[in-house]
């Protein structure tokens, strides 16, 4: 389900009777959605929740066990959407995010808990599966080894506190008032040039592969020489040299 309003599209996993469960239709709708959100200039970014009282309870098991047969992958597809999507995403994570509910989670570039109700549960091992779709480097990336090796191996499941003390989430927040502060986050984002969001995006992603400081500077360099050709810049470098010129 999309709502749009300010730049901001919410993505809600709209299935509340099973806890939101990725299915492959709810995977090919949110494939669809991106690739119809993502062209829109107006569009600036993203708000993924759940309906009702979960955020997601992992993979619907009937299409996790027909994916064994016919491509594992294709569960994978509507959180990987998410993951390599070029617009500003966050998370408002309003319940259990489970085993790929917490791919989900990890395939945004923000994450908000809602202080009551958000849980942050591996699972994969407890159910007898090895974690996929990523799971293990995305949770590495977003918390420290200690923090993945409680949750995946040992079975820590994190309230919306325990969520943001590890850095897995960046802000707790009542649960009344959890999307408005995602909107407000998200909208901050999608009032900048859409272009100059998308390569920031991009560079902060790519950091791993710096390795000391004369890369991090060329690293830099292109995107912010593309960037000061944009009219966001040169329109402002304008005002201000007016500005000045009519104070002397």
């Amino acid at each position: 389900m999309i709502n749009v309003s300010d730049g901001v599209a919410q993505l809600t996993l709209n299935d509340p009777g099973k806890r939101n469960a990725i299915n492959q239709a709810m995977n090919d709708d949110i494939v669809a959605a991106l690739d119809e959100l993502e062209p829109d200039p107006a569009i600036g970014a993203l708000v993924v929740t759940g309906a009702g009282k979960g955020f997601c309870a992992g993979a619907d098991l009937d299409d996790l066990l027909a994916a064994r047969s016919t491509g594992i992958t294709r569960i994978y597809e509507g959180f990987l959407r998410v993951a390599h999507s070029p617009l500003a995403t966050v998370a408002a994570v309003n319940g259990a995010a489970v085993g790929a509910g917490m791919n989900m989670v990890l395939a945004c570039d923000l994450v908000l808990a809602g202080r009551r109700y958000a849980r942050f549960d591996s699972r994969f091992l407890q159910i007898g599966i090895h974690p996929g779709g990523g799971h293990t480097w995305r949770l590495r990336h977003a918390t420290d080894r200690t923090t993945a090796m409680a949750m995946v191996i040992f079975g820590e499941v994190l309230a919306a506190d325990e969520a943001q003390r590890t850095g897995l989430a960046w802000e707790v927040v009542d649960d009344d008032a959890l999307l408005a502060r995602a909107h407000e986050l998200a909208a901050r984002a999608a009032a900048q040039p859409k272009e100059l969001v998308a390569r920031t995006k991009a560079t902060i992603l790519s950091l791993d592969e710096i390795a000391d400081s004369a890369a991090a500077v060329d690293h830099e360099l292109h995107p912010q020489l593309w960037s000061m050709d944009q009219p966001a810049f040169t329109d402002l470098v304008r005002r201000l040299q007016s500005q000045i010129a009519s104070r002397e």
